[in-house]
């Protein structure tokens, strides 16, 4: 486990936690999927559901590469746990000095593996259901969506909670990069390159996509 104190007071520094590729994927896949979902029920705002539904499905196949290869917080070696730690922080989430993480905690990180989940199966029942692959495809998805919906409702409240009772607020940390720990537990770098080739490689794969270089997607 990964606590900014071994003794549970508030630790004393600023410190970067989250890199550049890591909160440019989560706030542009956060986008991705209110556009998408806003525009699904309308067939004049097709394009911009598929195209928000192809750019999230994108981000997330980053996020799984970035996750082995990213920073250290960034890497799913270091937050993902078994059931017994999810149980073991859940109830000192009761006490009065609740387990800390300065990076995902162990139910964040069930809930983010849900999302990385049941977001490629979004896409992928997307395409097939664009691609007219059967009317079950169209509902498969639809129900789909409806639980990562749930996912992510679940994964906002933990958000709340934990911010809460540790007194930190988790989505200014996800803006800023950085939050309170002791100094040996942060990343040396920000990885800027990486987040400006990830831009520079969406707006190439917007390009393609919209321009008809990717045959097969757009419906």
């Amino acid at each position: 486990m990964t606590q900014a104190t071994s003794s549970g007071r508030e630790a004393p520094s600023r410190i970067l936690v989250w890199d550049i590729p890591t909160r440019i994927f989560h706030w542009l896949l956060v986008l991705c999927f209110v556009v998408a979902y806003l525009t699904s029920e309308s067939e004049r705002w097709q394009l911009w559901h598929v195209t928000a539904g192809y750019t999230f499905g994108a981000l997330l196949l980053f996020r799984l590469v970035w996750g082995v290869v990213g920073s250290r917080y960034a890497r799913f070696s270091q937050f993902v746990r078994g059931p017994r730690s999810v149980l073991i922080y859940m109830g000192s989430l009761l006490s009065s000095k609740p387990d800390h993480y300065t990076g995902h905690n162990p139910a964040g990180a069930w809930a983010i593996l849900g999302i990385l989940g049941l977001g490629l199966l979004t896409v992928l029942t997307g395409w097939a259901s664009f691609n007219d692959y059967g009317d079950w495809i169209g509902e498969l998805h639809e129900g789909i969506v409806n639980v990562l919906l749930l996912i992510i409702a679940i994964h906002i409240a933990g958000v709340l909670v934990s911010s809460l009772l540790h007194r930190e607020n988790l989505v200014r940390a996800m803006l800023n990069g950085c939050k309170r720990g002791a100094l040996v537990e942060a990343i040396r770098y920000p990885h800027w390159i990486v987040g400006i080739l990830l831009v520079a490689g969406l707006i190439g794969f917007w390009w393609a996509l919209l321009s008809g270089r990717l045959p097969g997607l757009m419906p």
